[in-house]
C-alpha cells in the first residue's frame, strides 16, 4: 500500500484549490471525493466571486474542475470516507471502497443539507421534495412550489424559481428574512412570491408525489397546495467520519490560522471548519492556505523518504 504525502478529502472549492497548490508543490497526493464541485455546484447565480461579474454555480464549479484536471492528480471519485485515524506518523483513511495511508490529510468535505425533520419529509424525498433548486428547479415549470428557509440559500432558491414556477411560497420561521440585501430586493421586485414569516412547517403530504404542505403561522394552521418543496434551512458539517479532531458545538472542525487541527498532520479547510462566513471565495482561499501549511509541515518534520 503506497504512502502518500497528502490525502485531500473533498473536491469543492477548498479541496480543489488545495489540490492545485499541492500539485504545484510537487507533493505525492490523492483526492478522495463523492463528487466534484461541492456546494458551489449547487449554487445559483454567483455575483461575488472575484474575476467574474456573473457566473452560475455549476459553471464556476466546472472552471475549478478544469483547473484541477490540468495536473496529473490521482482522483478517487464517488468514494465516501468512513474513518480517519492517526497511528504513529501515519494517518489512515478508510473509505467505502478502500484503505489509504498518508503523512498528512486535508479535510475539505464541506457541508450537507440540514433535514427539516417533519412527517412526510423522508417519504417524499425526490418525489416532489428536494434540497437543491439548481438541480431540480426546472422540473417544476409552471407549478406552485414552496421554499423553506429564510437565509441566503433559501433566497437564492426563490430567485431561481421565480423564473420557472407559477407561484413560490417562501416559508420562514423567524419574523424577518436574513440573507443578502440584494437577494431580498430581487424578491420584492417580483409578483409571484408569497413570503410567510413566523411560520413553521408541520407536515408534508401527497399520494405518489407531493401535493400539499401543512403550516402554522400567525393566522393559525393551513394547508398549501404545492407540487414542489425545496428545503433550504442551512447546512451541517460533513465531519462525522473523524472523531479525533476537536470540534465546536456546531460540529465544525476547529482550526488555527494555519488550518491545523489539534492532531498534528491533520488539517482542514472550507465550510467543514469553524472559519466564519461560508463563502465560495473564502473556502478557496482556505484550501490554498491549508496546502501551503501541509508543505511546511512535511518539510519541517523530515519524514523518512520525504
Amino acid at each position: 500500500m503506497p504512502i502518500y504525502d497528502l490525502i485531500i478529502i473533498g473536491a469543492g472549492p477548498a479541496g480543489i484549490t488545495a489540490s492545485v497548490y499541492a500539485a504545484r508543490s510537487q507533493l505525492q497526493f490523492l483526492v478522495i471525493t463523492r463528487d466534484i464541485g461541492g456546494q458551489a455546484a449547487l449554487s445559483g447565480d454567483v455575483e461575488n466571486y472575484t474575476g467574474y461579474q456573473f457566473i452560475s454555480g455549476p459553471e464556476l464549479a466546472e472552471k475549478f474542475s478544469e483547473h484541477m484536471r490540468k495536473y496529473n492528480i490521482v482522483l478517487k471519485e464517488n468514494e465516501a470516507v468512513r474513518e480517519i485515524k492517526k497511528s504513529g506518523e501515519l494517518i489512515h483513511v478508510a473509505t467505502d471502497k478502500d484503505n489509504y495511508r498518508a503523512r498528512s490529510v486535508i479535510i475539505a468535505s464541506g457541508k450537507k443539507s440540514r433535514k427539516l425533520g417533519v412527517p412526510g419529509e423522508g417519504e417524499f424525498k425526490n418525489r416532489g421534495l428536494t434540497y437543491c433548486a439548481t438541480c431540480d428547479g426546472p422540473l417544476f415549470s409552471g407549478k406552485d412550489v414552496a421554499v423553506i428557509g429564510g437565509g441566503n440559500s433559501a433566497l437564492d432558491a426563490v430567485v431561481q424559481l421565480i423564473k420557472i414556477a407559477r407561484k413560490v411560497y417562501l416559508i420562514n420561521n423567524t419574523d424577518r428574512l436574513g440573507g443578502d440585501a440584494l437577494l431580498r430586493q430581487k424578491l420584492q421586485e417580483t409578483g409571484n412570491v408569497n413570503i410567510l414569516n413566523n411560520t413553521e412547517v408541520l407536515s408534508i403530504s401527497g399520494e405518489r408525489f407531493v401535493n400539499a404542505i401543512k403550516i402554522k403561522g400567525p393566522a393559525g394552521e393551513q394547508e398549501l397546495a404545492v407540487e414542489g418543496i425545496f428545503v433550504e434551512i442551512g447546512l451541517v458539517p460533513n465531519a462525522g467520519f473523524v472523531s479525533e479532531v476537536k470540534k465546536n458545538p456546531k460540529n465544525e472542525i476547529e482550526v488555527d490560522m494555519h488550518n491545523a487541527t489539534n492532531i498534528p498532520g491533520i488539517f482542514a479547510a472550507g465550510d467543514v471548519t469553524d472559519v466564519p462566513e461560508k463563502q465560495i471565495i473564502i473556502a478557496a482561499g482556505e484550501g490554498a492556505k491549508a496546502a501551503l501549511s501541509v508543505f511546511q509541515y512535511l518539510s519541517k518534520n523530515r519524514f523518512e523518504n520525504y
